[in-house]
């Protein structure tokens, strides 16, 4: 049931490990699309080091085009399974850590965690450029998003009320009018027009918005407690 709260976490980064296969080519920058592999002289560690020290930060890219972005409608996938022509726009991304974890020639294993949107496919290309070289991902491993930490994708492990990005209200006197869905207009209310709220009683808890009139509108009525 908690599945239904994942629009409502604290997702802003995300943190991935991630293996870079450098001298390897792709069309998909990742181990599916290896069309050629080629042979790369071992990098010194300290310039590996110099490269993702120039990459935190705000970084501009160019996703892949084996991505789900919308070119025209149509996402950039089809496009490119198709063999159609066409060029995405740059973007950019924040790349708020950026860690070297291992460096097993030509396998280099890194930690990075991005803002939310931001490719590693990409970024790992931008690194072998960086190093003069071509590279494709041969692994990539997501290991959180926000607060939520994976593989505890199931919300009823969690504390929800943790990972929860909605401000608390409350409305006392009034569980069983929220608890039956029932229509309420608030005498002496001033939330915000839209902006979810979270509603804890002893037995659920809901989220709800509320309208330009203070009139209760319910996004998700009755979560149970675990």
């Amino acid at each position: 049931a908690y599945t239904r709260l994942f629009p409502y976490l604290d997702k802003a980064y995300k943190t991935y490990e991630a293996t870079l296969w450098l001298g390897a080519e792709s069309n998909t920058l990742d181990i599916e699309g290896i069309f050629k592999v080629s042979e790369v002289q071992e990098f010194d560690f300290r310039k590996i080091e110099e490269v993702f020290a120039s990459l935190r930060g705000n970084v501009t890219y160019t996703p892949p085009k084996f991505s789900a972005k919308h070119i025209g409608g149509v996402r950039a996938y089809q496009l490119a399974r198709e063999g159609k022509e066409f060029e995405l726009k740059s973007s950019e991304m924040e790349v708020k850590e950026l860690e070297i974890l291992t460096y097993r020639h030509p396998f280099l294993h890194f930690r990075v965690q991005v803002s939310e949107g931001g490719y590693i496919r990409s970024l790992g290309e931008l690194i072998a450029q960086k190093l003069h070289c071509t590279g494709s991902l041969s692994s990539l491993k997501r290991i959180s998003e926000g607060k939520v930490s994976l593989p505890q994708t199931k919300l009823e492990k969690l504390n929800i009320f943790e990972v929860l990005n909605i401000d608390r209200i409350e409305l006392d006197g009034l569980e069983e009018e929220i608890k039956n869905g029932k229509k309420i207009k608030l005498k002496h209310g001033d939330f915000l027009t839209s902006k979810p709220y979270l509603v804890e009683y002893r037995d659920f808890f809901s989220i709800i918005t509320f309208n330009e009139n203070q009139e209760v509108q319910y996004c998700l009525n009755r979560m149970p407690k675990c």
